[in-house]
């Protein structure tokens, strides 16, 4: 009789990752869970919320019987994504740390911990996604080292993973897994990925999971929690205090702790003003931040955004990208935003060597810069 195969799934202490275990260990799976501390935080009681949490995900596995692992990967998240995170920042940029996260620490450190030392044949998680692969194929996938150089490709027959969208497109989490690799999904399991919200939180009740269905569901920034988030920001960055300037007259119309703190697009909440305005342009140099009334001023809109290197999750452009120098692609710049009908266009990153694998690409309109 063949040995039952091995399942480590991550479990936060919330309802999705709990229902993944439970159905991975209903398919007859060995199923290990782990739970990952990546910060130390306090909730307004004084109280670490990682402990809750890991109390929650060991009594997730008490109830199916399966074997409780924690981990620490709180100086990885430090360096790998809090660090990022604050030098995008100083940079003008907004970065979404769950992208990063899922890249550097659930995908790579908990994967290479799930696999080489727990003996794992696939990782899983509850997020809500789908790859291309079926649970058998997954256990087939075995780690190629890629071969480096020019020709890398000419040598190397490899059948690409594709990361899908979930059944529940209001639940569907692959925004936040656009960056995981290749090597890392071809040994992923998404348990949720064909199933909605509802029907998850009924299995969860069905099944003796009651702790983590009364939860409420985690939102936002891990490491800011309820807090103020420009409070919580100017404790890691010096304030730079500038002023909001009107887009339309240049006039003044009040002041600002950081040009950083605000976002291309966002609502600025300025003291004194009942209207809302919106941020247009921001000058790192002076500290000024260029604001617009209304959010259908035409200030706000543009008809190109330029990229730098792109991480494709295929490991190459698509080869019509590759060919024509462009196609037309879906598109969305946060989560749940409905995906909209761009045009791609190969850029080359000044400064940059050629390499089919990396580049910049301009996103326009279709009827834009041609």
């Amino acid at each position: 009789m063949l040995a039952a195969r091995h399942v480590v799934c991550a479990l936060s202490g919330g309802v999705d990752s709990a229902v993944a275990a439970l159905l991975l260990k209903r398919r007859g799976y060995q199923v290990t869970g782990v739970f990952m501390k990546n910060w130390d935080s306090l909730d307004e009681h004084g109280v670490c919320t990682a402990d809750k949490d890991c109390e929650d995900a060991y009594r997730v596995c008490q109830i199916l019987d399966i074997p409780f692992h924690q981990v620490s990967y709180v100086k990885e998240y430090w360096n790998d994504v809090f660090t990022d995170f604050l030098n995008e920042y100083e940079k003008g940029r907004t970065p979404n740390p769950d992208i990063i996260c899922n890249k550097h620490i659930k995908f790579s450190c908990f994967f290479h911990y799930a696999l080489d030392n727990l003996g794992a044949d696939a990782v899983a998680t509850g997020h809500y996604a789908r790859t291309s692969l079926e649970d058998e194929e997954v256990f087939q996938q075995k780690h190629i080292k890629r071969p480096e150089g020019l020709f890398r490709n000419r040598f190397e027959i490899r059948n690409v993973v594709k990361l899908l969208q979930a059944a529940d497109s209001f639940k569907d989490q692959t925004f936040f897994l656009s960056q995981v690799s290749q090597d890392a999904l071809r040994r992923t399991i998404f348990p949720l990925g064909g199933l909605t919200k509802d029907f998850v939180k009924k299995i969860a009740a069905e099944n003796r999971l009651h702790h983590v269905l009364q939860k409420k569901e985690s939102m936002g920034i891990c490491f800011v929690g309820k807090r103020n988030f420009e409070h919580f920001i100017l404790q890691y960055l010096q304030p730079q205090p500038g002023k909001f300037i009107s887009i339309e007259d240049n006039k003044v119309l009040g002041t600002h702790k950081g040009w950083f703190l605000y976002t291309l697009g966002q609502r600025a909440k300025i003291s004194g003003l009942r209207e809302p305005w919106f941020v247009v342009e921001k000058d790192g140099t002076k500290g000024d931040v260029f604001v617009a009334p209304r959010t259908d001023h035409p200030a706000l809109y543009r008809d190109l955004l330029r990229t730098n290197r792109v991480h494709w999750i295929a490991e190459e452009p698509p080869s019509a990208l590759v060919r024509d120098k462009m196609m037309e692609c879906h598109f969305r710049f946060f989560h749940q935003m409905a995906l909209v009908c761009r045009v791609l266009q190969r850029r080359r990153v000044p400064g940059q060597r050629e390499d089919p694998a990396g580049g910049a690409i301009g996103l326009h309109t279709s009827e834009g810069p041609g």
